[in-house]
């Protein structure tokens, strides 16, 4: 007997951390006050445009969607047509390629009816029936309105078609078999419309269903599971997406952004930098180029409400962002300690970026602040150093160009190395082969 009751009760334990482990909460669990159908909620409607576009036809209602909803940038690769997919996404077990969503009737959507969009964007299923990797944040898409979906489809019909077959996908066995996706939708895929928090104030709700449905935030910004899915007990703490880090967007005061007050958070937000926070880049750059700059300053005012109740979480890995400059030039035993790193930075960095991390050219191109400055894994430095770094400024583009070409992964990793130490609060220590292999990560 006591043979088996020690079985059990291990049974039971393995059951219980199993759940553990697959289950996780949803989204806006974190506020803890409950949910009521959107038909049930009387204060306004916190989901399709603003109410200054309300009135608009519906292919521009369906063009603010869009972007709010970020579908360019995954959606088309470098020097592409804008939606006409090829975007590879390096995943460790394969490649995979987002599809052409023009209205091209062989290579893109244009042979999908409404059923067709809506069971795509909200389930995750293709007009053929095969299932769509979660690459495709469907589980998010799944809390857009009806007529929100309907009018992005408007508007991707509205475009000119692109004939572009996406190359195939180069997944390894058993990350091939797409009927697996339907296990994994039983598990984590609501499809369930967006539903309002009624002891939120309306604009908590439209900052939710920009942030939950529309821009998918989680999508990069919150760590999963061992089956992949978006564990959101750790809301927002900060992710790998694409080879680069989205960091933590928590209230967490030292290694999140719950010391930045309202006004900082919305101008980082609408423009991607903030003198004294640094300068977005990577996913996080485009998600700003692409979407968040095109949205109303009432929505980016919703979105700051929203994440200033989430959670703060702090990251250990994080260290506070150091705010002071370097010294004008460096120190001897600066250069003695990386004498390579010091030498290319000298001919190929200090002409933009300054000796002391404050440019003389664009403030865009300032270390001071940047969270990526001060992130030991140097993961975010390096990428921008290997792919360079484009960013539309209010006052035009700017450009940071590629190294991965002009310089070796040792070259890489030396300069990397040098910029962290010298500008930030804890140098990094990559090498060629980090350099190699985070390079790789990186979708093209």
């Amino acid at each position: 007997m006591k043979r088996s009751y020690w079985l059990a009760l291990l049974a039971v334990i393995i059951l219980i951390a199993a759940v553990w482990i697959i289950y996780v909460p949803g989204p806006m669990a974190f506020a803890k006050g409950g949910s009521v159908a959107l038909s049930d909620y009387k204060d306004g409607d916190p989901t399709g445009v603003p109410a200054k576009l309300a009135k608009d036809d519906l292919v521009s209602r369906g063009k603010y969607l869009t972007r709010a909803a970020d579908c360019e940038a995954c959606h088309t690769a470098k020097g592409g047509e804008p939606y006409s997919g090829g975007l590879a996404f390096n995943l460790p077990f394969g490649t995979l390629y987002s599809p052409n969503i023009t209205p091209d009737k062989e290579t893109g959507i244009g042979n999908w009816t409404d059923a067709d969009f809506l069971k795509a964007v909200h389930k995750g299923i293709a007009p053929d029936g095969s299932r769509l990797y979660p690459a495709f944040p469907y589980t998010s898409y799944t809390m857009l309105t009806d007529d929100d979906v309907l009018a992005i489809k408007a508007y991707l019909f509205s475009l000119a078609p692109v004939r572009r077959e996406a190359p195939p996908n180069t997944l390894a066995f058993p990350f091939n078999q797409r009927w697996g996706m339907v296990f994994w939708s039983l598990l984590y895929n609501s499809d369930e419309r967006f539903r309002p928090d009624p002891k939120q104030s309306a604009e908590w709700n439209r900052g939710a269903y920009l942030a939950e449905a529309l821009g998918h935030c989680g999508e990069c910004h919150t760590p999963r599971n061992l089956l992949q899915a978006l564990n959101n007990r750790k809301k927002f703490a900060g992710a790998v997406t694409a080879g680069w880090k989205a960091y933590n967007i928590t209230q967490d005061n030292e290694t999140g952004i719950g010391s930045w007050d309202a006004d900082t958070t919305a101008k980082f937000l609408a423009h991607g930098h903030v003198e004294g926070f640094g300068t977005a880049s990577g996913p996080m750059g485009e998600a700003i180029d692409m979407s968040l700059m095109h949205l109303e300053p009432e929505d980016i005012k919703a979105l700051v409400t929203y994440l200033k109740t989430i959670p703060p979480i702090s990251d250990p890995e994080l260290p506070v962002p150091k705010t002071t400059l370097a010294s004008a030039f460096p120190k001897a035993h600066e250069i003695s300690e990386n004498e390579r790193g010091a030498m290319i930075f000298a001919g190929a960095c200090a002409s933009c970026h300054g000796w002391s991390g404050e440019s003389p050219v664009r403030s865009y191109a300032n270390f001071v602040g940047g969270r990526a400055i001060n992130d030991p894994s140097a993961r975010n430095v390096a990428q921008a150093v290997i792919w360079g770094v484009t960013r539309h400024s209010p006052d035009g583009e700017v450009t940071m160009p590629a190294f991965g070409k002009a310089y070796s992964p040792e070259e890489i990793a030396a300069v990397v190395n040098y910029v962290t130490a010298r500008f930030g609060a804890a140098k990094s220590n990559i090498t060629a082969q980090d350099v190699v292999k985070i390079g790789q990560q990186a979708s093209q």
